[in-house]
Protein backbone atom coordinates (compact mmCIF):
# COMPACT_ATOMS: atom_id res chain seq x y z
CA UNK A 1 0.00 0.00 0.00
CA UNK A 2 2.95 2.16 0.63
CA UNK A 3 4.50 1.50 -2.63
CA UNK A 4 1.18 2.20 -4.27
CA UNK A 5 0.88 5.21 -2.69
CA UNK A 6 3.89 6.99 -3.16
CA UNK A 7 3.31 7.94 -7.34
CA UNK A 8 0.10 9.61 -5.87
CA UNK A 9 1.43 11.61 -3.32
CA UNK A 10 4.46 12.77 -5.68
CA UNK A 11 1.77 13.11 -8.47
CA UNK A 12 -0.04 15.72 -5.88
CA UNK A 13 2.95 17.74 -4.75
CA UNK A 14 4.32 18.17 -8.14
CA UNK A 15 1.34 21.02 -9.13
CA UNK A 16 2.33 22.87 -6.21
CA UNK A 17 5.68 23.29 -6.88
CA UNK A 18 5.66 23.97 -10.51
CA UNK A 19 3.08 27.19 -9.25
CA UNK A 20 5.34 28.04 -6.95
CA UNK A 21 8.31 28.11 -9.67
CA UNK A 22 6.03 30.12 -12.21
CA UNK A 23 5.60 33.14 -9.20
CA UNK A 24 9.20 34.01 -8.85
CA UNK A 25 9.63 34.94 -12.78
CA UNK A 26 6.55 36.76 -12.87
CA UNK A 27 7.52 38.78 -9.89
CA UNK A 28 10.85 39.63 -11.55
CA UNK A 29 9.39 40.71 -14.88
CA UNK A 30 7.21 42.92 -13.22
CA UNK A 31 10.09 44.88 -11.33
CA UNK A 32 11.97 45.22 -14.51
CA UNK A 33 9.17 47.04 -16.06
CA UNK A 34 8.56 49.32 -13.12
CA UNK A 35 12.44 49.90 -13.32
CA UNK A 36 11.55 50.86 -16.98
CA UNK A 37 8.83 52.65 -16.14
CA UNK A 38 11.03 55.03 -13.93
CA UNK A 39 14.06 55.32 -15.43
CA UNK A 40 11.56 56.84 -19.11
CA UNK A 41 10.08 58.97 -16.50
CA UNK A 42 13.06 60.84 -15.54
CA UNK A 43 14.88 60.57 -18.29
CA UNK A 44 12.03 62.27 -20.29
CA UNK A 45 11.80 64.50 -17.27
CA UNK A 46 15.39 65.57 -17.52
CA UNK A 47 15.35 66.15 -21.08
CA UNK A 48 11.86 68.62 -20.89
CA UNK A 49 13.39 70.10 -17.80
CA UNK A 50 16.66 71.06 -19.84
CA UNK A 51 14.46 72.27 -23.00
CA UNK A 52 12.73 74.23 -21.11
CA UNK A 53 15.74 75.92 -18.98
CA UNK A 54 16.82 76.52 -22.31
CA UNK A 55 13.65 78.16 -23.56
CA UNK A 56 13.54 80.49 -20.36
CA UNK A 57 17.31 81.57 -21.39
CA UNK A 58 16.42 82.53 -25.02
CA UNK A 59 13.55 84.08 -23.42
CA UNK A 60 16.10 86.37 -21.70
CA UNK A 61 18.75 86.34 -24.66
CA UNK A 62 16.20 87.86 -26.87
CA UNK A 63 14.89 90.35 -25.21
CA UNK A 64 17.78 91.75 -23.69
CA UNK A 65 19.18 92.16 -27.91
CA UNK A 66 15.76 93.93 -28.99
CA UNK A 67 14.15 97.10 -28.04
CA UNK A 68 11.25 95.40 -26.43
CA UNK A 69 10.16 96.73 -23.11
CA UNK A 70 8.31 94.11 -21.56
CA UNK A 71 9.52 92.37 -19.26
CA UNK A 72 10.20 88.06 -19.38
CA UNK A 73 7.30 87.12 -17.81
CA UNK A 74 5.47 88.95 -20.07
CA UNK A 75 6.50 87.01 -23.33
CA UNK A 76 5.03 83.30 -24.31
CA UNK A 77 8.60 81.61 -24.77
CA UNK A 78 9.37 82.14 -21.00
CA UNK A 79 5.83 80.83 -20.03
CA UNK A 80 6.44 78.04 -22.02
CA UNK A 81 9.70 77.79 -20.48
CA UNK A 82 7.81 77.31 -16.69
CA UNK A 83 5.27 75.52 -18.60
CA UNK A 84 7.79 72.52 -19.74
CA UNK A 85 9.65 72.92 -16.61
CA UNK A 86 7.21 72.02 -14.50
CA UNK A 87 6.01 69.58 -16.36
CA UNK A 88 9.76 67.96 -16.11
CA UNK A 89 10.01 68.25 -12.27
CA UNK A 90 6.80 66.24 -12.48
CA UNK A 91 8.09 63.35 -14.27
CA UNK A 92 11.47 63.26 -11.97
CA UNK A 93 8.97 63.27 -8.88
CA UNK A 94 6.77 60.38 -10.22
CA UNK A 95 10.01 58.24 -11.43
CA UNK A 96 10.83 57.76 -7.51
CA UNK A 97 7.67 56.09 -6.81
CA UNK A 98 8.62 53.48 -9.52
CA UNK A 99 12.51 52.57 -9.69
CA UNK A 100 14.87 52.26 -6.54
CA UNK A 101 16.56 55.48 -5.85
CA UNK A 102 20.09 54.28 -7.07
CA UNK A 103 18.63 53.71 -10.43
CA UNK A 104 17.15 57.34 -10.62
CA UNK A 105 19.44 59.43 -9.72
CA UNK A 106 22.46 59.24 -11.61
CA UNK A 107 20.22 59.76 -14.83
CA UNK A 108 20.44 63.19 -14.09
CA UNK A 109 23.31 63.25 -16.60
CA UNK A 110 20.38 62.82 -19.12
CA UNK A 111 20.36 66.52 -18.63
CA UNK A 112 23.87 67.84 -19.38
CA UNK A 113 23.81 65.81 -21.94
CA UNK A 114 20.12 67.54 -23.84
CA UNK A 115 21.85 71.06 -23.08
CA UNK A 116 24.99 70.18 -24.56
CA UNK A 117 22.93 68.93 -27.71
CA UNK A 118 21.04 72.07 -27.81
CA UNK A 119 23.78 74.46 -27.11
CA UNK A 120 25.35 73.00 -30.64
CA UNK A 121 22.18 73.00 -32.67
CA UNK A 122 21.09 76.61 -31.42
CA UNK A 123 25.01 77.75 -32.09
CA UNK A 124 24.91 81.38 -33.65
CA UNK A 125 28.37 81.44 -34.72
CA UNK A 126 29.94 79.65 -38.23
CA UNK A 127 32.25 77.43 -38.26
CA UNK A 128 34.71 75.33 -40.95
CA UNK A 129 34.89 71.62 -40.83
CA UNK A 130 38.04 71.05 -39.10
CA UNK A 131 37.32 73.81 -36.57
CA UNK A 132 33.92 72.57 -35.43
CA UNK A 133 35.60 69.07 -34.53
CA UNK A 134 38.34 70.30 -33.02
CA UNK A 135 35.65 72.93 -30.85
CA UNK A 136 33.59 69.83 -29.80
CA UNK A 137 35.44 66.65 -30.35
CA UNK A 138 35.09 66.53 -26.24
CA UNK A 139 31.27 67.29 -26.27
CA UNK A 140 30.84 64.48 -28.66
CA UNK A 141 33.02 62.02 -26.90
CA UNK A 142 31.88 63.36 -23.81
CA UNK A 143 28.05 62.04 -24.66
CA UNK A 144 29.12 58.89 -26.01
CA UNK A 145 30.23 58.29 -22.49
CA UNK A 146 27.41 59.64 -20.59
CA UNK A 147 24.74 57.83 -23.04
CA UNK A 148 26.99 54.48 -22.29
CA UNK A 149 26.85 54.85 -18.65
CA UNK A 150 23.27 55.59 -18.99
CA UNK A 151 22.78 52.11 -20.31
CA UNK A 152 24.79 50.14 -17.88
CA UNK A 153 22.60 52.22 -14.95
CA UNK A 154 19.63 51.24 -16.51
CA UNK A 155 20.70 47.63 -17.60
CA UNK A 156 22.36 46.69 -14.17
CA UNK A 157 20.32 49.03 -11.72
CA UNK A 158 19.15 47.39 -8.90
CA UNK A 159 16.00 45.47 -8.27
CA UNK A 160 14.73 46.08 -5.28
CA UNK A 161 10.47 47.11 -4.69
CA UNK A 162 8.84 47.44 -2.04
CA UNK A 163 5.22 49.34 -1.34
CA UNK A 164 6.17 52.80 0.38
CA UNK A 165 3.27 52.57 3.11
CA UNK A 166 3.32 54.40 6.54
CA UNK A 167 4.81 51.69 7.83
CA UNK A 168 7.85 50.31 5.88
CA UNK A 169 9.09 54.19 5.86
CA UNK A 170 8.92 53.73 9.50
CA UNK A 171 11.06 50.86 9.84
CA UNK A 172 13.73 52.31 7.91
CA UNK A 173 13.63 55.26 9.22
CA UNK A 174 14.51 53.99 12.66
CA UNK A 175 16.64 51.19 11.38
CA UNK A 176 20.55 50.97 12.64
CA UNK A 177 22.13 51.58 9.59
CA UNK A 178 20.03 54.60 8.52
CA UNK A 179 20.72 56.26 12.47
CA UNK A 180 24.65 55.61 11.60
CA UNK A 181 24.42 57.07 8.36
CA UNK A 182 23.08 59.81 10.02
CA UNK A 183 24.98 60.32 12.66
CA UNK A 184 28.21 60.36 10.22
CA UNK A 185 26.53 62.77 7.73
CA UNK A 186 25.55 65.50 10.74
CA UNK A 187 29.33 65.23 11.78
CA UNK A 188 30.48 65.68 7.98
CA UNK A 189 27.57 68.75 7.70
CA UNK A 190 28.79 70.97 10.45
CA UNK A 191 32.26 70.45 9.86
CA UNK A 192 32.09 71.54 6.52
CA UNK A 193 29.57 74.69 7.60
CA UNK A 194 31.73 75.43 10.41
CA UNK A 195 34.72 75.87 8.23
CA UNK A 196 32.43 77.24 5.58
CA UNK A 197 31.46 79.88 7.78
CA UNK A 198 34.08 80.63 10.28
CA UNK A 199 36.88 80.23 8.41
CA UNK A 200 36.02 81.64 4.97
CA UNK A 201 36.94 77.71 3.77
CA UNK A 202 35.03 78.95 0.19
CA UNK A 203 36.39 76.10 -1.75
CA UNK A 204 33.79 74.56 -4.68
CA UNK A 205 34.00 71.09 -2.85
CA UNK A 206 33.51 72.30 0.65
CA UNK A 207 30.39 74.00 -0.99
CA UNK A 208 29.49 71.15 -3.25
CA UNK A 209 29.69 68.51 -0.29
CA UNK A 210 27.24 70.86 1.35
CA UNK A 211 24.66 70.84 -1.29
CA UNK A 212 25.44 67.21 -1.90
CA UNK A 213 24.87 66.55 1.84
CA UNK A 214 21.52 68.28 1.65
CA UNK A 215 20.57 66.69 -1.59
CA UNK A 216 20.69 63.18 -0.61
CA UNK A 217 18.42 63.97 2.21
CA UNK A 218 15.78 65.76 -0.60
CA UNK A 219 16.03 62.68 -3.06
CA UNK A 220 15.62 60.72 0.42
CA UNK A 221 12.23 62.22 1.15
CA UNK A 222 11.46 62.89 -1.96
CA UNK A 223 10.78 58.76 -3.05
CA UNK A 224 9.10 58.66 0.47
CA UNK A 225 6.56 61.30 -0.21
CA UNK A 226 6.26 60.27 -4.33
CA UNK A 227 5.83 56.49 -2.90
CA UNK A 228 2.84 56.94 -0.78
CA UNK A 229 1.32 59.44 -2.82
CA UNK A 230 1.29 56.43 -5.48
CA UNK A 231 0.27 53.53 -2.91
CA UNK A 232 -2.68 56.31 -2.18
CA UNK A 233 -3.84 56.80 -5.34
CA UNK A 234 -4.17 52.84 -5.77
CA UNK A 235 -6.35 52.75 -2.92
CA UNK A 236 -4.33 52.26 0.11
CA UNK A 237 -4.73 55.76 1.98
CA UNK A 238 -1.17 56.81 2.76
CA UNK A 239 -2.00 60.79 3.78
CA UNK A 240 -3.18 60.22 7.49
CA UNK A 241 0.51 58.85 8.57
CA UNK A 242 2.21 61.34 10.55
CA UNK A 243 5.60 60.59 8.86
CA UNK A 244 4.30 61.69 5.52
CA UNK A 245 3.93 65.04 6.86
CA UNK A 246 7.11 64.58 8.49
CA UNK A 247 9.14 63.39 4.73
CA UNK A 248 7.13 66.56 3.15
CA UNK A 249 8.68 68.94 5.88
CA UNK A 250 12.11 67.63 5.57
CA UNK A 251 11.49 67.55 1.44
CA UNK A 252 11.01 71.30 1.21
CA UNK A 253 13.70 72.42 4.05
CA UNK A 254 16.13 70.30 2.58
CA UNK A 255 15.56 71.73 -0.67
CA UNK A 256 15.97 75.50 -0.28
CA UNK A 257 18.88 74.80 2.13
CA UNK A 258 20.63 72.76 -0.84
CA UNK A 259 19.48 75.98 -3.30
CA UNK A 260 21.18 78.66 -1.37
CA UNK A 261 24.56 77.03 -1.08
CA UNK A 262 23.69 76.37 -4.69
CA UNK A 263 23.38 80.17 -5.06
CA UNK A 264 26.49 80.78 -3.42
CA UNK A 265 28.72 78.79 -5.26
CA UNK A 266 27.58 79.92 -8.61
CA UNK A 267 28.53 83.23 -7.68
CA UNK A 268 32.47 82.43 -7.28
CA UNK A 269 32.27 79.57 -9.81
CA UNK A 270 31.37 78.67 -13.37
CA UNK A 271 28.73 77.46 -13.70
CA UNK A 272 30.70 73.89 -16.27
CA UNK A 273 32.31 73.41 -12.70
CA UNK A 274 29.48 73.25 -10.91
CA UNK A 275 27.62 70.70 -13.22
CA UNK A 276 30.33 68.50 -13.48
CA UNK A 277 31.70 68.51 -9.66
CA UNK A 278 28.23 68.72 -7.87
CA UNK A 279 27.36 65.67 -10.42
CA UNK A 280 29.35 63.60 -9.37
CA UNK A 281 29.27 64.02 -5.49
CA UNK A 282 25.85 64.61 -5.64
CA UNK A 283 24.80 61.22 -7.43
CA UNK A 284 27.86 59.19 -5.07
CA UNK A 285 26.34 60.76 -1.44
CA UNK A 286 22.99 60.18 -3.22
CA UNK A 287 23.15 56.34 -3.95
CA UNK A 288 24.62 55.95 -0.49
CA UNK A 289 21.44 57.24 1.22
CA UNK A 290 19.21 55.39 -1.20
CA UNK A 291 21.62 51.99 -0.24
CA UNK A 292 21.52 52.56 3.27
CA UNK A 293 17.74 54.03 4.22
CA UNK A 294 16.02 51.88 1.20
CA UNK A 295 18.73 48.88 1.03
CA UNK A 296 18.65 49.44 -3.14
CA UNK A 297 21.67 46.95 -3.59
CA UNK A 298 19.90 44.00 -0.88
CA UNK A 299 19.82 40.43 -2.86
CA UNK A 300 21.88 41.96 -5.79
CA UNK A 301 24.69 40.29 -7.03
CA UNK A 302 28.42 40.85 -7.22
CA UNK A 303 28.48 41.51 -11.00
CA UNK A 304 25.50 43.31 -11.35
CA UNK A 305 26.66 45.75 -8.51
CA UNK A 306 30.13 46.37 -10.37
CA UNK A 307 28.76 47.30 -13.68
CA UNK A 308 26.50 49.53 -11.86
CA UNK A 309 29.39 50.76 -10.92
CA UNK A 310 30.92 51.03 -13.66
CA UNK A 311 27.97 52.83 -15.33
CA UNK A 312 28.29 55.33 -12.76
CA UNK A 313 32.25 56.04 -13.55
CA UNK A 314 31.32 56.19 -17.27
CA UNK A 315 28.88 58.49 -16.90
CA UNK A 316 31.04 61.19 -14.51
CA UNK A 317 33.72 60.91 -16.72
CA UNK A 318 31.38 62.01 -19.26
CA UNK A 319 29.74 64.67 -18.10
CA UNK A 320 32.83 65.99 -17.12
CA UNK A 321 34.22 65.89 -20.98
CA UNK A 322 31.10 67.85 -21.79
CA UNK A 323 31.58 70.83 -19.08
CA UNK A 324 34.97 70.93 -19.18
CA UNK A 325 34.33 71.73 -23.09
CA UNK A 326 32.39 74.73 -22.03
CA UNK A 327 33.51 78.35 -22.69
CA UNK A 328 34.47 79.62 -19.45
CA UNK A 329 33.27 83.22 -18.80
CA UNK A 330 35.39 85.69 -18.10
CA UNK A 331 34.33 87.94 -14.70
CA UNK A 332 34.48 92.18 -15.26
CA UNK A 333 37.31 93.29 -13.23
CA UNK A 334 36.40 96.68 -12.04
CA UNK A 335 40.32 98.06 -12.13
CA UNK A 336 43.55 99.00 -14.57
CA UNK A 337 46.40 96.90 -14.63
CA UNK A 338 49.75 98.23 -13.26
CA UNK A 339 51.59 96.54 -16.21
CA UNK A 340 49.70 98.47 -18.96
CA UNK A 341 50.13 101.94 -18.06
CA UNK A 342 53.09 103.28 -19.69
CA UNK A 343 56.01 104.49 -17.19
CA UNK A 344 55.03 102.67 -14.10
CA UNK A 345 56.81 100.34 -12.48
CA UNK A 346 56.06 96.95 -12.87
CA UNK A 347 54.65 95.52 -9.29
CA UNK A 348 54.71 92.07 -10.37
CA UNK A 349 58.47 91.87 -10.36
CA UNK A 350 58.79 92.51 -6.97
CA UNK A 351 55.90 90.10 -6.15
CA UNK A 352 53.46 92.19 -5.06
CA UNK A 353 49.83 91.26 -6.84
CA UNK A 354 47.04 94.19 -7.59
CA UNK A 355 43.89 93.13 -6.18
CA UNK A 356 40.91 94.60 -6.66
CA UNK A 357 39.08 95.98 -3.44
CA UNK A 358 35.86 94.64 -4.06
CA UNK A 359 34.28 94.68 -0.82
CA UNK A 360 35.06 98.30 0.18
CA UNK A 361 35.01 100.27 -3.86
CA UNK A 362 35.29 100.29 -7.13
CA UNK A 363 38.99 102.38 -7.02
CA UNK A 364 41.00 101.73 -9.57
CA UNK A 365 44.30 100.55 -8.54
CA UNK A 366 43.00 99.58 -4.72
CA UNK A 367 45.17 97.67 -2.65
CA UNK A 368 44.16 94.79 -0.11
CA UNK A 369 47.28 95.13 1.67
CA UNK A 370 49.27 98.52 1.64
CA UNK A 371 50.39 99.48 5.08
CA UNK A 372 54.23 98.70 3.98
CA UNK A 373 53.57 100.43 0.23
CA UNK A 374 56.39 103.71 -0.18
CA UNK A 375 54.27 106.56 -0.98
CA UNK A 376 54.55 106.11 -5.06
CA UNK A 377 52.67 102.93 -4.75
CA UNK A 378 49.55 104.13 -2.45
CA UNK A 379 46.43 104.70 -4.56
CA UNK A 380 45.64 108.07 -4.69
CA UNK A 381 42.36 109.13 -3.63
CA UNK A 382 40.57 112.16 -6.34
CA UNK A 383 38.35 114.39 -4.71
CA UNK A 384 35.25 115.45 -7.07
CA UNK A 385 35.49 119.49 -7.15
CA UNK A 386 32.31 121.03 -8.86
CA UNK A 387 32.86 124.04 -10.56
CA UNK A 388 31.92 127.25 -9.60
CA UNK A 389 30.85 129.92 -13.13
CA UNK A 390 32.03 133.07 -12.09
CA UNK A 391 34.02 133.18 -9.71
CA UNK A 392 37.19 135.50 -10.26
CA UNK A 393 39.69 133.29 -8.30
CA UNK A 394 41.79 130.24 -9.51
CA UNK A 395 41.22 127.04 -6.79
CA UNK A 396 44.09 125.02 -6.17
CA UNK A 397 44.10 121.70 -6.93
CA UNK A 398 42.66 118.98 -5.75
CA UNK A 399 45.41 116.68 -5.48
CA UNK A 400 49.34 117.11 -5.37
CA UNK A 401 51.84 115.30 -7.37
CA UNK A 402 54.68 113.55 -6.03
CA UNK A 403 58.02 113.82 -7.65
CA UNK A 404 60.62 111.30 -7.02
CA UNK A 405 63.95 111.27 -8.38
CA UNK A 406 65.90 108.70 -10.20
CA UNK A 407 67.54 107.20 -6.98
CA UNK A 408 64.00 106.38 -5.86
Amino acid sequence: MEGGNSPSLQLQQLPVATAAVSVQPHTDSFSYKENLIGALLAIFGHLVISIALNLQKYSHIRLAGSKDPRAYFKTKTWWCGLFLLVLGELGVFSSYAFAPLSLIVPLSAVSVIASAIIGIIFIKEKWKPKDFLRRYVLSFVGCGLAIVGTYLLITFGPNSHEKMTGENITRHLVSWPFLLYMLVEIVIFCLLLYFYKEKNANYIVVILLLVALLGSMTVVTVKAVAGMIVVSIQGNLQLDYPIFYIMLVCMIATAIFQATFLAQASQLYDSSQIASIGYILSTTVAITAGATFYLDFTGEDVLHICMFALGCLIAFLGVFLITRNRKKSVPFEPYISMDAMPGMLNMHDKGIAVQPDLKASFSYGALENNDSMPEIYTPATLPIVQEQHGSKGVSAPPYRVLEHSKKE
